[in-house]
């Protein structure tokens, strides 16, 4: 009975081990990459020893920062995953419309996906010439708004603001390569 009490304590003691450190590692890489989960879920099986080091030093400086980060895609991706996310932002408006009370959120979440996908080509590694028409087309709407994005003015040119978003997305539809 003795050896079993001992090997239940060493087996309790090693699970608890390992729930420490995998709860220990997992918050420095979600705040270090956009795609925490993706990376973590992929590199855990090799890496249990590396996040296990990575932890201890990364806990003294994460503790200061807030846990939920203001916008984890945009700082942290790679210019090319800006373009890729920029672009399922800018999708997942397409299903959403302009209701009674839904139509300032709807126009302006158009407005701030439309400039964010024009941050993440001019960021991107193949550089803005790789995406003239996108660009163009939000420097098009840019003047057409007068650089005034109240929902009054959005809703006036509600038209221009939709129709420049279906072109994009018709265009980056062509160019499945700038996000897959």
């Amino acid at each position: 009975m003795s050896t079993s009490t001992v090997r239940g304590a060493a087996v309790l003691a090693v699970a608890l081990a390992a729930f420490t450190v995998s709860c220990g590692a997992d918050p420095a890489p979600q705040a270090a990459t956009p795609s925490a989960s993706a990376s973590v879920s992929a590199s855990a099986p090799g890496s249990a020893s590396a996040s296990g080091s990575a932890s201890g030093s990364a806990s003294g400086s994460s503790q200061g920062a807030s846990p939920s980060s203001q916008s984890p895609t945009e700082p942290t991706a790679r210019p090319a995953e800006l373009v890729r996310d920029a672009f399922a932002g800018l999708q997942a408006t397409l299903k959403d419309s302009c209701t009674p009370g839904n139509c300032a959120y709807f126009l302006g979440r158009v407005y701030d996906e439309l400039h964010r996908m024009d941050r993440a080509m001019k960021a991107d590694p193949k550089g803005p010439g790789h995406f003239p028409e996108p660009i163009s087309l939000i420097a098009k709407l840019d003047a057409e708004l007068g650089g005034d994005r109240t929902f009054e003015n959005l809703k006036k040119h509600q038209t221009s603001l939709i129709g420049t978003r279906d072109q994009i997305n018709t265009w980056m539809q062509g160019h499945p390569d700038d996000y897959r």
